[in-house]
């Protein structure tokens, strides 16, 4: 018989190793230490590429509606935008009224202001003459100073008589003002009594 040579006989070895393992895997399996099963589909199963993974091709339907839909949201989001700026520009506009209003009310107070200092000057002059007239005429005959008093206006008359019952007061003496109407005219006498009740 003759010796079997080294490379056949590793050749032998080599495919007893080689049944030993597949036989080992296959045992493993059958006492359920391993699944090759599971194992050899993880490899070798390929599934077909999705609809939305196939980028070979034109977008697909589903990929251009949640394009229409962002291009909706976004028209819409600028639509939203224009909307508040219009807003904005006509609260501007009646910002700018309300302000126009608020200048021309200021204006209008100051020259209120002007007009009450005016008149507050006129009456502290007008109050001076008062004094002064009633001082005078105190001072003078009865009968003169009622000659010089029928030639004034009412309004004055009655100021001046006010003034002399006033200083009368201060003084502390009888005021002449009743005298003095007593003097005057019936007519002129009874109209200056009715407007000093008026007044």
């Amino acid at each position: 018989m003759k010796s079997i040579s080294d490379t056949t006989k590793m050749i032998y070895l080599i495919i007893l190793i080689v049944f030993i393992v597949v036989v080992g895997v296959f045992w493993l399996d059958y006492i359920g230490m391993i699944n090759i099963g599971k194992t050899v589909s993880r490899y070798y199963t390929s599934e077909a590429p999705s609809v939305v993974d196939a980028m070979d091709d034109e977008p697909s339907l589903i990929e251009r509606e949640e394009f229409e839909k962002e291009k909706n949201r976004l028209l819409e989001r600028i639509e939203e935008l224009d909307t508040r700026e219009a807003k904005i520009v006509e609260a501007e506009k009646e910002i700018q009224k309300e302000q126009l209003k608020l200048k021309e009310i200021k204006q209008g107070l100051e020259l209120e202001k002007k007009n009450i200092e005016m008149e507050k000057k006129r009456y502290s002059g007008y109050k001076k003459n008062v004094q002064d007239l009633a001082g005078k005429i105190q001072s003078m005959p009865p009968d003169e100073a009622v000659s010089i008093m029928v030639q004034w206006e009412d309004p004055l008359i009655i100021d001046v008589l006010r003034q002399i019952d006033q200083d009368a007061a201060e003084a502390g003496t009888s005021s002449i003002s009743s005298y003095l109407i007593s003097l005057m005219p019936r007519e002129k006498a009874g109209r200056i009594m009715y407007l000093m009740t008026q007044l």
